[in-house]
């Protein structure tokens, strides 16, 4: 099957340097050997139909395809990670999230990170993500991030990187879950003989952290809050309501009295304790910031600075959200863990600063340059990749507004086999593993692949062409003696 598959010059986490199979590859080669690559593609078609009957889809909210609905592309060839590997990952983003979740703790309270210079206070207070009204403000159990999201990449080394951190509303669990659901069905002869660490308990496990979250309780209500039927994450939302059981709502659904948050129901008003919020802080109370907001819940914030109603992920955690403030975290594990990162960051270029800004416009046509607010792929520079009028375009811009944007090496990331035309072909991939804290903290073994199924492509957001894969995470041994492929 991988007779005429050419691996790209950087790390190709099915094939070494000498296009030999890495070791824990080999009983997947052998079984995907017997499946054979035409059997693999008619099983292909029918997954992406499983999808479709599934309702497994986004909604594409970019200026020409506003309210297109797509199912999110689905690939066949998993993506496998060692235990070892694994386990060091576990280590490193928990390590991450306690350091960011005491960065947030100090810059709403006693900014001493900022007093003390680490972090220039102008950053932190001219984030889009900072919320000037929740200093001062304690959440349950003194945490602010319960639900995260962090996107790791391998680079042409194979070590791993943090490239970018998600802490408002990270998305994809559900197709994480989906997927693995697909590949039973459909390719269950891959599973044969091997263990593959199981995920389906992540709806319990997120159930359990958000009733966490309500100490006042013993019966917490909880309830997740959607935007509503047009968002791009709907099929999420639903997804992940249906799966622990709760209330799905909208604002419209929720009133506030007596500083406590109460859901209208047929039986009349029922108390909620925890929100699960899937909208972004400017549209949650429309006394405290977008008084034009039609989705939020009016007094909410004074039901959650009382006491009264928990909140995750809680608001203001959007500071963190910002690639500028991304490049500042392993100093904030230095300087509130008194550790070293366990996994670094992708070196970056801060704009903002006059010798960086110098080099960046220097070597546009050698880096990727992000806007710090953006997502989803937009607003983004792959400067090997960029016209000359692009080049320039940004080279304004960052001009204009430096603050605003980040510049980071071109990185050639990791690749695996994946069908691209009814052939394999090396694309790009990174990996969201989903972290989730109460009173402990639980990672997801394993996480969304992502993948760049244009060929050459090096974006990997569902918005720009991307897809996704099932994350195995498995024992080093090779298992059973490797057939031809």
């Amino acid at each position: 099957m991988f007779t005429d598959y050419t691996p790209n010059r950087g790390y190709d986490e099915y094939f070494s340097a000498t296009d030999q199979p890495r070791s824990a590859l080999r009983p997947l080669l052998s079984s995907l050997g017997r499946l054979g690559l035409e059997e693999l593609n008619r099983n292909h078609a029918a997954a992406g139909v499983l999808l479709k009957r599934l309702g497994a889809t986004f909604r594409l909210n970019g200026s020409d395809q506003r309210g297109v609905e797509r199912i999110l592309p689905f690939d066949p060839l998993p993506r496998l990670i060692s235990t070892s590997d694994w386990e060091r990952l576990e280590r490193g983003l928990i390590q991450r999230l306690e350091a960011i979740d005491q960065f947030l703790a100090d810059v709403y309270g006693n900014q001493l990170i900022l007093r003390d210079g680490i972090i220039p206070r102008a950053d932190v207070e001219s984030s889009q993500g900072w919320r000037p009204q929740l200093q001062g403000f304690q959440p349950p159990l003194g945490k602010w991030c319960h639900i995260s999201g962090l996107d790791l990449v391998r680079d042409g080394e194979g070590t791993w990187r943090v490239l970018e951190d998600n802490l408002r509303c990270p998305s994809g669990v559900a197709y994480f879950l989906e997927n693995r659901r697909v590949m039973k069905r459909m390719f269950p002869s891959l599973f044969a003989g091997r263990t593959v660490q199981p995920i389906d308990d992540y709806p319990s496990h997120l159930l359990q952290t958000l009733r966490e979250l309500a100490p006042w309780t013993e019966t917490p209500k909880v309830v997740l809050l959607t935007p509503g039927v047009y968002n791009s994450a709907y099929f999420e939302h639903s997804y992940l309501a249906q799966q622990m059981g709760i209330q799905l709502v909208e604002g419209r659904d929720l009133v506030c009295q007596d500083e406590r948050v109460w859901m209208r129901s047929t039986a009349g008003l029922e108390p909620v304790d925890v929100i699960y919020r899937r909208i972004d802080d400017d549209f949650l109370d429309p006394e405290v910031f977008r008084s034009d907001s039609m989705l939020g819940v009016p007094g909410l914030m004074r039901a959650y600075e009382a006491g009264r109603v928990a909140i995750a992920n809680a608001p203001g955690t959007g500071v963190a959200d910002d690639k500028l403030i991304y490049a500042y975290v392993p100093e904030m594990i230095r300087y509130y863990l008194g550790e070293e990162p366990i996994i670094e960051n992708v070196p970056t270029y801060l704009c903002a600063q006059p010798d960086d800004r110098a080099y960046v416009l220097a070597h546009l046509s050698e880096l990727v340059v992000k806007s710090v607010a953006e997502a989803g792929g937009y607003g983004m520079l792959i400067g090997p990749h960029a016209s000359q009028e692009e080049i320039a375009e940004f080279a304004a811009k960052i001009q204009a507004d430096p603050r605003n944007f980040i510049a980071q090496p071109t990185l050639e990331l990791s690749t695996v086999p994946s069908l691209s035309e009814g052939e394999l072909f090396p694309c790009h991939v990174d990996l969201r593993p989903y972290v989730l804290r109460g009173k402990g903290a639980w990672v997801s073994p394993g996480g969304l692949t992502r993948v760049a199924l244009r060929r050459g492509s090096l974006v990997v957001n569902s918005s720009q062409g991307g897809g996704c894969k099932d994350t195995w995470i498995v024992s080093e041994r090779a298992g059973a003696e490797a057939l031809p492929c």
